[in-house]
């Protein structure tokens, strides 16, 4: 670490180019675009040449340093080049920022990101390779892409995530102005001078809580240590000059962790971190829900009360975050409020994923393959460094960006790519769907925004958790709702894999018999008629829950009664004289506990209907004497309670099984 070097950023521009415009070397655009820069050079020429005009305080041979800039300046823009088209959508957003996807695999499984039943790993042959990266890589600088992320899954686990960031941070020369990452920090910091040495400018570090029990928690993993180890090098390195700028993301979740938005923004203190609140967003498989949701103005309000001087700082133009600070901080605060005010209006990303489709928007379904369209002079096949080389891929592109005048011509295969890139942008909408329709549309996993395909769910594998000493104030922390219910650790399930299986049909076949045939299960007809006698058995002897779909929904009513009898006569003398127990009230807690029993009975017996709509249940205890108890042998009990539970609902089935287990709750 001690042998850090600043790495070069590339020479500073001279020039200071308006925003539409590129250099001829920046921007590679159809010859139709330029059809009208005749008679806008002409006018530039014309300004130029009355700048240039003699002085009569300075002589011939030494212009003024003021008209050398002013003729540099017009030099350039008469030979700057519109925007690319292609990269240009309808309602005139520039998209110069592209999101790539270096891998699916991560190191964390956050909450909100990999699904509970995880995901399924793409076949490395489905992925894009580190010469189709460089190779897209190029043809969107070509275009005039400025800004290049690197996401995933996590990039920091792909092995040769610094030799691509090396041959990315090349393009800087060709007009790329940052490189980025984002990353959950794990393994930064063992990577880091390697990659500012390759050109990294920019760190997004996805960190949701800075208590490191609840750590594990969110994230199903360890690691919180070597995130902050990641967080302290960066900023070591920016007291050097590295210049990473360094922005933090914590998607904030009610009842998780919106107890820390203060201690966030208290990183910011001493700093020179931007620490970006995110509303907690729908994607497949994360169990969103609106009430789990912190909005932004819940956020803010909360930093106004403890900061009541809380300025608003100007955003740039194509900023996804509302920024703020507050007075004397270094750091900064933004919010991304994706679901209540979204920022479309001013959208410039495209994403790439994994598996190479072009994604041009990150809550639309909609997705186009660059991948195919690359290898289809490979015959299909993924394009490794030899390929590359062979096709010519990088010297295609180069003789693109000098591509020049009405007459010249794109090479075929990037005019293809560059045709389906143009449709695809063209079809971005104006904005992505409300709220109400996100939480019902059919999109990745969060963890598959920027990767591979969404696949079928990996089957669950058992695993054992080693016990550890763990104090009552730990557990204290953990939310109640991510307990498990099960009685022990032993018993719990894994529900991601970072193993792939070698045998692909042993995941979505049955399981089937060395000597017997494989079976099409698919085409298989279920019995579900019901036998006459047993209902919860089929037509075939086998268990199942009845159907009730085609039943009308009526009010129904049960009634179940219970005599527990005592074994002894001490508790019959302690209830009728009324003195109670240690613990409180029998009669109460009995009653709750069968009024608790009738609304748990679809957990507790296996082939009720859970959901049917109890609308009422009364709970009546009462003390019998033994002189009404009578035994067979003729000897007198000991006395008993009287349970008589009474279930109503509003629904398609009974409640006789509520009842009677409301009796024995």
């Amino acid at each position: 670490m001690n042998g850090f070097t600043l790495p070069r950023r590339g020479v500073a521009p001279l020039l200071s180019v308006p925003r539409r415009c590129r250099t001829q070397s920046n921007a590679l655009t159809r010859p139709h675009n330029r059809r009208h820069s005749t008679n806008s050079n002409a006018v530039l020429t014309e300004r130029s040449a009355a700048s240039n005009a003699p002085t009569t305080t300075l002589s011939e041979s030494e212009p003024s340093p003021s008209l050398q800039s002013s003729s540099s300046r017009w030099s350039a823009l008469r030979s700057a080049k519109p925007f690319s088209e292609f990269l240009t959508d309808t309602f005139n957003r520039q998209h110069d920022y592209l999101r790539i996807s270096v891998t699916e695999r991560c190191n964390l499984r956050c909450l909100y990101c990999m699904p509970e039943e995880g995901i399924e790993l793409s076949p490395p042959n489905r992925l894009l390779t580190s010469p189709e990266i460089v190779y897209l890589s190029s043809l969107f600088v070509a275009q005039g892409v400025t800004k290049i992320r690197l996401t995933g899954g996590e990039p920091t686990v792909r092995k040769d995530i610094v030799p691509l960031m090396q041959s990315i941070g090349e393009l800087r020369r060709n007009g790329l102005r940052e490189l980025c990452l984002t990353t959950n920090g794990i393994s930064l910091h063992r990577k880091l001078d390697a990659m500012a040495e390759a050109g990294l400018t920019g760190v997004n570090l996805s960190l949701d809580t800075l208590d490191p029990f609840q750590f594990q928690i969110m994230t199903r993993r360890k690691g919180f240590d070597a995130v902050m180890k990641s967080i302290d090098r960066i900023l070591e390195m920016n007291k050097m000059g590295a210049g990473i700028k360094l922005k933090i993301n914590c998607v904030v979740m009610r009842g998780l962790n919106d107890r820390e938005i203060i201690p966030f923004i208290e990183m910011g203190r001493d700093n020179p971190i931007e620490v970006r609140f995110i509303e907690y967003m729908p994607f497949d498989g994360n169990k969103w829900s609106q009430g789990k949701m912190v909005s932004y103005q819940e956020m803010l309000a909360i930093i106004w009360e403890k900061y009541p001087a809380l300025e608003k700082v100007a955003d740039h133009k194509n900023d996804t975050s509302k920024t703020y600070q507050v007075p004397g901080f270094m750091g900064r605060i933004g919010f991304i409020t994706s679901m209540t005010h979204n920022f479309c209006g001013t959208c410039n990303r495209l994403r790439i994923t994994c598996d190479g489709n072009l994604k041009v928007c990150l809550f639309g379904n909609a997705e186009v393959s660059l991948r195919d369209i690359i290898r289809k002079e490979n015959n299909g096949e993924p394009i490794d460094e030899n390929a590359m080389k062979d096709l010519r891929l990088l010297e295609s592109v180069t003789s693109a960006y000098q591509v020049n005048g009405e007459g010249d011509q794109l090479p075929q295969r990037e005019q293809e790519l560059l045709d389906i890139i143009g449709m695809a942008v063209k079809r971005k909408k104006a904005k992505h769907a409300g709220m109400g329709k996100l939480e019902n549309m059919k999109n990745r996993p969060m963890i598959l925004i920027d990767n591979g395909l969404m696949g079928k769910s990996i089957h669950p594998r058992p695993f054992s958790i080693p016990r550890t000493r763990t104090t009552s104030i730990a557990w204290n922390k953990i939310p109640v709702h991510l307990l498990s219910s099960g009685t022990g650790f032993a018993t719990q399930v894994r529900h991601y894999s970072s193993e792939r299986n070698s045998n692909p049909s042993a995941v979505d076949s049955p399981c089937t018999h060395p000597d017997q045939p494989n079976e099409d299960f698919s085409k298989i007809s279920l019995p579900t008629a019901s036998d006459p006698d047993l209902p919860h058995l089929n037509s075939s002897q086998h268990v199942h829950m009845t159907k009730i779909a085609e039943k009308a929904v009526t009010k129904r009513q049960a009634t179940a009664t219970c005599l527990v009898q005592f074994s002894n006569p001490q508790p019959w003398e302690i209830l009728r004289e009324g003195r109670g127990t240690k613990k409180g009230d029998v009669f109460s807690v009995a009653r709750i506990a069968g009024i608790m029993a009738a609304k748990k009975t679809p957990d507790l017996v296996p082939l009720c209907h859970p959901g049917i709509g109890i609308t009422g249940v009364e709970v009546d205890v009462r003390l019998v004497s033994p002189d009404a108890l009578s035994r067979a042998d003729g000897s007198m009990g000991h006395g008993a309670m009287h349970v008589l539970a009474t279930v109503s609902c509003l629904g398609r089935t009974g409640v006789e099984m509520e009842a009677m287990t409301a009796t024995m709750g």
